[in-house]
């Protein structure tokens, strides 16, 4: 009688295990949509500041020489390279921020600066290609306009942003 009700208790066990299956949906709250969508705009910010992907890429126009008017061979002009300081010392929008130290200012700044609310709605334009959108993800809470629309964010971005 104990092996009988052992598998009886085993089989109550096993049917109450919730079942991982891998088409089900994960549905995500709103705060954790929040924090998402936070960092994905972090990432964003920090994404290639200092690295510019077209350096290395040979330039397309053919560099002809320049044939001057004025044929002075004796003198030749030093070239300076402002673009070399542009891009050593380029600072990124927060430390411009924190140098100027905006708090103290008088007048409208950046940290100061406010417009009143709108007096139309928020419009919602669909996260794949950028017109307006009906339509909210499930899932995610990403927008999207149509379902071929849809069908890409579920292949490509849906709950798979990695940081």
């Amino acid at each position: 009688s104990c092996k009988s009700s052992c598998s009886s208790h085993s089989d109550i066990l096993s049917s109450s295990v919730r079942s991982q299956d891998p088409n089900q949906r994960r549905v995500l709250d709103s705060a954790t949509r929040q924090r998402r969508l936070t960092r994905q705009l972090e990432a964003l910010e920090k994404d290639n500041f200092q690295d510019d992907p077209h350096a290395s890429l040979p330039q397309l126009v053919k560099r002809l020489p320049q044939f001057d008017e004025s044929n002075e061979s004796g003198k030749r002009r030093k070239k300076t390279r402002g673009d070399h300081f542009k891009q050593r010392f380029r600072k990124n929008f927060q430390t411009l921020l924190e140098e100027e130290d905006l708090s103290v200012s008088e007048g409208p700044n950046y940290l100061t600066a406010c417009a009143e609310p709108s007096k139309f709605p928020l419009r919602h334009f669909c996260a794949l290609c950028g017109l307006p959108s009906n339509y909210t993800c499930v899932s995610c809470g990403a927008r999207y306009c149509c379902v071929r629309c849809l069908g890409t964010h579920h292949e490509t971005r849906c709950l798979k942003w990695t940081v």
